[in-house]
């Protein structure tokens, strides 16, 4: 049945309406931008064809997505406008000839800059000392993020000038390296939960955290790409020399060229050198934004009811293909999480071939309603990691076969196990050898046993030559064996059997962190051994025993139970007791001078790390622990605090520097 123009745009409307919420409050897209992109050109030709029917609520006349109401809203003092885009030379050509006529042949320079993949903020300053920072929200009314924006290293909290305006507004993009983006995903899957599915989908949802900390840990960045405001200071001239300033005042900006263009010609050099160099930078683009450099010709040019005249972002193709799922293979990661991995008929996409993609869980797999032997389209998300995003159903032959997770782990065999509140499937068998190199890693780890020259490079060879085939084997070590391996001398091969030695007297807590129980972290691993006492006790705990433990719970109650379910793992911490590994928790120390005082850490301490601090205050009698409250005794600030330090002062809990910290516990 035929649609007519107002039932098209109307349903045009709402679908993206409905996609612009998905995108920019919730941060769960459905389509990609090149799909969105075009829906909303489709409305914009029928807008323009048929004028009687425009409305002021139409997304075309917005700036961009809906403020969400997590946060205080901040009204900004001049609106934060979004871009048109193009995706073509001649499309480029044809809004530089714009921009000619608006000049009226006036000559002019353009600025070319990477159109990073993020989310947009404004950060703002007074007196030189930051004061707030917002989302776009949108564009008029953002949402205030100030507390978790000053966790971001790469913006200044203080402008490096002898004599700072009355006030200043930086306007950028926070966005996440795709290096930091493949280790927060990597996490999630071992963690059995649902990763984010790109960097920017990380960057937004990081950035809107409730609690700093979480903002803090995802290693976000900040460039510089826009002109707010300036007030008490002579204003640039233009864009350049704007990009210039921020760059002294310690930012990073956006800009991927060395000085102006000074034509069309110029411009479409620099897009075709970024076309494939754009896959070695760090971070993600999807395109080059374009922008006139002298702000007295932007005032000529002006402004759309959505956008400015002066600039437009020239995007690149979407990088899909479509090509035949061959198999599903399943990568086992270092928790002994199971990810399905699909093996695909070699097709080229984004200039490379890609012959397998990542379908991160049995869950996605279900979602997308694939089968062995389907036709699909794939994606490089980011521009890196091939993912599958849609199946083409209607080619299917009949001869498809279903994708059923493993029973058993495709690495050892054991029995595959999944939480009914995850979506990972788990293999539980600690020796499964795929996931034993990284979990031997941890197992020796700093904070864990603590074995300092058993690297990534040690790990390898150890294992690879079968020497080392479970926990237990490290301790059976000999000289000859690591004289055996690449780079290790004599002094090198004493220095690591000191250190194994050494690390046979560390506690039980430590002994149950470096054991890598899905849910246990270091202060988990303390409540459990200062609770059991011994490794045996803990070992034969029952789940309501567990459960019962302040901090600890069902979650976590649960994951122990499973882990020593296995006789295999019950034999192998058995077996590091025989091989003479401390298998006790010392007394608590008692009458400390910090005997029933509780202290809670935040901030940078640059004389003692978090954990040395922590421990200071354990061997004292004192605890630490991870949240603020009336009952807390003292608060220690370090450089860059979170929102630990306003709250003490709210609650009026005592606050401490780290000199006076040191002092009290000296």
């Amino acid at each position: 049945m035929t649609r007519s123009p107002k039932e098209e745009i109307e349903a045009l409307r709402a679908e993206l309406t409905r996609h612009e919420r998905l995108y920019y409050v919730s941060d769960s897209p459905e389509i990609s931008d090149g799909e969105f992109d075009a829906l909303m050109n489709r409305l914009k030709a029928l807008e323009a064809a048929h004028p009687e029917l425009a409305s002021d609520d139409s997304p075309t006349r917005r700036v961009g997505g809906e403020r969400s109401n997590t946060f205080a809203p901040v009204p900004h003092r001049i609106p934060m406008l979004s871009l048109d885009n193009c995706y073509s030379s001649d499309e480029f050509k044809e809004w530089y000839t714009r921009v000619e006529k608006g000049l009226k042949g006036e000559p002019f320079e353009l600025v070319v800059e990477a159109k990073i993949d993020g989310l947009s903020c404004s950060i703002e300053y007074e007196k030189g000392r930051l004061a707030r920072a917002s989302t776009r929200g949108d564009g008029e009314t953002g949402e205030d993020v100030t507390l978790n924006v000053r966790t971001i290293r790469s913006v200044p909290l203080k402008l490096d000038l002898s004599s700072p305006p009355k006030a200043f507004e930086a306007r950028g993009e926070v966005y996440m390296d795709k290096k930091d983006f493949e280790g927060l995903r990597e996490a999630a899957l071992e963690a059995g939960v649902e990763p984010f599915v790109n960097p920017r989908n990380a960057a937004a949802g990081s950035l809107r955290q409730k609690d700093p900390a979480v903002t803090a840990a995802r290693k976000l960045r900040f460039i510089v790409h826009s002109y707010g405001y300036l007030d008490g200071m002579v204003e640039p001239d233009s864009h350049w020399e704007y990009l210039n300033i921020c760059r002294g005042l310690g930012y990073n900006i956006s800009t991927i060229g060395s000085r102006p263009c000074r034509s069309a010609g110029e411009v479409l050099a620099v897009y075709a050198e970024y076309a494939e160099k754009r896959f070695a930078l760090p971070y993600e683009i999807d395109g080059l934004v374009i922008k006139v450099d002298s702000f007295r010709q932007r005032a000529l040019l002006g402004f759309t009811s959505k956008s400015p005249r002066w600039a437009i972002a020239f995007k690149y193709p979407a990088q899909q293909a479509t090509t035949t799922v061959k198999n599903v293979a399943f990568s086992v990661g270092r928790t002994g999480a199971i990810t399905p991995v699909a093996e695909l008929e070699p097709v080229k996409c984004g200039g490379v071939t890609i012959s397998s993609a990542t379908l991160h869980n049995f869950d996605e797999i279900a979602r997308l309603g694939l089968k062995v032997g389907d036709r699909v389209v794939i994606e490089r998300a980011g521009e890196v990691i091939p993912k599958v995003v849609k199946v083409a159903t209607g080619g299917r032959t009949g001869a498809e076969k279903e994708i059923k997770p493993p029973k058993a782990c495709p690495s050892c065999g054991a029995e595959v196990f999944k939480d009914e509140e995850e979506v990972a499937f788990r293999c539980v068998n600690p020796s499964c050898p795929v996931q034993f190199k990284r979990a031997l890693l941890h197992f020796a780890s700093r904070d864990a046993m603590n074995i300092e020259g058993f690297g990534e490079s040690s790990t390898e060879q150890l294992v690879d030559k079968g020497l080392v085939k479970g926990f237990p084997d490290i301790y059976r070590l000999k000289k000859e064996d690591l004289l055996d391996l690449e780079l290790f001398k004599d002094k090198k091969a004493d220095n690591l059997l000191g250190q194994i030695a050494k690390s046979k007297e560390q506690p039980l807590s430590r002994l149950i962190y470096a054991l890598g129980i899905r849910h246990i972290g270091e202060k988990n691993a303390r409540v459990l051994a200062q609770h059991f006492r011994t490794m045996d006790a803990f070992v034969k705990a029952g789940l309501e025993e567990l459960a019962k433990i302040p901090d600890i719970g069902p979650v976590i109650a649960e994951a122990v139970i499973e882990f020593f379910k296995a006789d295999a793992t019950r034999g192998m911490v058995a077996e590091l007791g025989r091989l003479g590994l401390r298998l006790d928790e010392p007394e608590r120390a008692t009458g400390g001078k910090l005997e029933g005082k509780t202290f809670v850490f935040t901030g940078e301490l640059k004389q003692l790390t978090r954990d040395e601090a922590q421990a200071k205050v354990r061997e004292l009698g004192g605890k630490e622990t991870s949240s603020v409250s009336a009952k807390t005794s003292y608060v220690v600030v370090g450089a860059d605090p979170g929102s630990k330090f306003a709250k003490a002062q709210k609650l009026g809990v005592p606050v401490l520097s780290e000199e006076e910290f040191l002092k009290l516990v000296s």
